[in-house]
């Protein structure tokens, strides 16, 4: 019977137990840098997919990181932008309240002299507030892009220039994490005339005898209304058919921007319609003369698009100018030259009534931007809201495929430890088994 016995040296177990050894220390090793860093996956060759969801996470966190703080900037502008337009609007009550104080028909020359100094100051408060940047020196009102200030207006070298908007009009559309960096000027600040039928009318001088005087212009059709300015122009008041009676005529010229009266070619539409007839009126008592879709060969509207409404007792000369305000800032200025040189209490009514019902119109342009701009400071916080969500998801996400478990870690290292322990014992043991040691 042939026995097979194995024998096994003292140097292979000798190198087993050293290889155990080397095992149980790395196991010990690689548990405590796991619990120092509190991470399951510390390099990727510890978990090639782990590794790739975890990153995809950071990149997506650095992602919403990056747009917080933009929308953040964004938040204070549309928030600095929001408080200018709310010292806009206090400045213009306050600019109301001087014209109303103007229309008192017990102030002289002087007085309104005086009004109209504070008025001017109220004037250049607002455009300064328009011209407004931001900390970063961006113009809170360029609407898409503005170079310099987004409102220029007269100057020394150029006094008749008007108000203009130097901007790109318009405003960025919202996303899902941003807001505009600026709100559209031209929307808050600048008028067109079939949209907002922000027209000034003013007339040469009437004399203490007599009054005349306007109602505000109203849009009728705003498919006709152009940029154009009107004049109304009165004829010779003479007698009327009937006893008692007064009749007179008036034509309307159209006026470019320019102020020059247009060249017309033959067969087109005249610069002047008229003369039309006020017929047979009490003689020395005021008439109501309504300016509305006048028609006259050929077939023309006076003030295409327009009524208006005239009440008093006309005099031949008398001219009724019926121009449109391109911005809040003219009709500004229209009330502080029309009641600075007003000379009798009928001129003075005149603008107080024609400034009042502009500042209206252009205040509730303001105030709707404003209330864009309260909207918008909603719509960041509710992007704050959701990107914060999505950033505990997104760490929930890095933590579960990244993070360490500590109690299982723990538990692990320990287990780790004593192995290790257990694993230098009996490398202790092994080194005794020698002849050397048996022959000692």
């Amino acid at each position: 019977m042939t026995s097979n016995v194995s024998r096994l040296a003292s140097a292979n177990t000798f190198d087993r137990s050293l290889t155990n050894l080397s095992k149980r220390q790395a196991d010990v090793a690689n548990l405590q840098e796991n619990l120092t860093s509190g991470k399951r996956v510390v390099r990727p060759s510890d978990d090639p997919t782990a590794a790739a969801q975890a990153e995809r996470s950071l990149t997506r966190l650095a992602r919403i990181a990056t747009d917080q703080r933009a929308l953040e900037s964004q938040r204070n502008t549309i928030a600095n932008a929001e408080s200018t337009l709310g010292d806009v609007v206090a400045a213009i009550q306050q600019f109301q309240e001087l014209v109303v104080s103007a229309g008192n028909g017990t102030h002289t020359a002087a007085d309104r002299a005086a009004i109209t100094n504070q008025l001017q100051y109220l004037r250049e408060q607002v455009v300064g507030y328009a011209n407004r940047k931001d900390t970063n020196g961006q113009p809170l009102f360029g609407g898409l892009g503005s170079a310099g200030d987004p409102i220029s207006g007269p100057s020394a070298l150029n006094p008749q220039q008007d108000y203009t908007f130097n901007g790109l009009a318009g405003q960025t559309a919202a996303s899902e994490t941003a807001i505009p960096g600026a709100l559209d000027g031209e929307s808050a600040f600048m008028h067109q005339p079939a949209r907002d039928g922000v027209y000034n009318v003013s007339m040469t001088s009437i004399d203490a005898s007599r009054t005349l005087a306007t109602d505000n212009v109203k849009v009728t059709d705003t498919s006709l209304v152009n940029r154009a300015t009107y004049q109304i122009r009165f004829g010779a008041v003479v007698p009327g058919a009937t006893p008692g009676t007064s009749s007179t005529t008036y034509t309307i010229e159209q006026i470019e921007l320019t102020g020059e009266i247009n060249t017309w070619a033959a067969n087109a539409t005249p610069n002047e319609v008229g003369p039309f007839t006020v017929p047979d009126y009490p003689t020395g008592k005021p008439v109501t003369i309504a300016i509305a879709d006048q028609v006259g060969p050929p077939a023309i509207t006076g003030m295409p698009g327009l009524s208006l409404n005239i009440t008093g007792t006309p005099a031949n000369g008398d001219v009724i100018t019926v121009a449109p305000n391109p911005s809040i800032f003219s009709v500004m200025d229209d009330a502080i030259r029309d009641i600075g040189f007003a000379v009798n209490s009928n001129a003075s009514s005149q603008a107080v009534g024609q400034a009042l019902y502009n500042l209206d119109i252009g205040m509730a342009r303001v105030s709707a931007i404003r209330g864009q701009a309260g909207d918008l400071l909603n719509r960041a916080d509710r992007i704050s809201s959701n990107q914060e969500a999505r950033n505990i998801q997104l760490e929930a996400d890095r933590s579960r495929v990244e993070d360490l478990d500590m109690i299982k870690g723990i538990a692990d290292f320990q287990t780790k430890q004593t192995a290790y322990q257990a694993a230098l014992q009996s490398y202790a043991q092994i080194q005794k088994l020698s002849l050397f040691n048996f022959i000692s």
